[in-house]
């Protein structure tokens, strides 16, 4: 238990500090570290009870696009800035590296397997945030109704 909440504790950390890398404004930190220690505590908690990074990954980056479209309607702001930083710990980054490592030594079964790997991950959140964004935004608190397809009146 308290190794899970120190890898909490350093997601939101690490969130909040790819905000200031990726230049949220000042009063958003926050919210970024929040949503990205959100983010890693469904993927450890599915992760945890199923064995699977995949689904895990894909139930974190739902997650964390329902939060960040909730927060961009609460604190009107945009969706991508709560949604980059906080996507930041679910990234299959180590794969890809080990992907990379196992190509350069010349084991390219095991870079190959990485990078299928790292693929299916990237799919997986790419899913994820096609379902959330598939929900209705009235959902989040949006009120205005827009018309996409209205013509002009002369």
């Amino acid at each position: 238990m308290r190794y899970i909440v120190l890898q909490l504790i350093a997601a939101f950390i690490g969130t909040s500090a790819f905000s200031v890398l990726f230049s949220v404004p000042k009063k958003y930190y926050l919210h970024c570290g929040f949503v990205g220690s959100i983010g890693w505590a469904v993927y450890l908690a599915v992760n945890l009870n199923f064995h699977r990074p995949i689904i895990a990954t894909f139930m974190a980056s739902l997650v964390l696009t329902v939060v960040s479209r909730y927060l961009s309607v609460q604190y009107k702001a945009t969706t991508t800035m709560f949604l980059l930083c906080g996507i930041f710990t679910i990234v299959p980054g180590a794969w890809i590296y080990y992907t990379a490592y196992y190509a350069i030594i010349g084991n390219e079964t095991e870079a190959i397997r990485k990078g299928f790997e790292s693929i299916k991950l990237a799919l997986s959140i790419c899913m994820g945030i096609g379902v959330a964004y598939s929900i209705s935004p009235k959902v989040f608190g949006w009120k205005k109704s827009v018309d996409v397809w209205r013509e002009d009146k002369e």
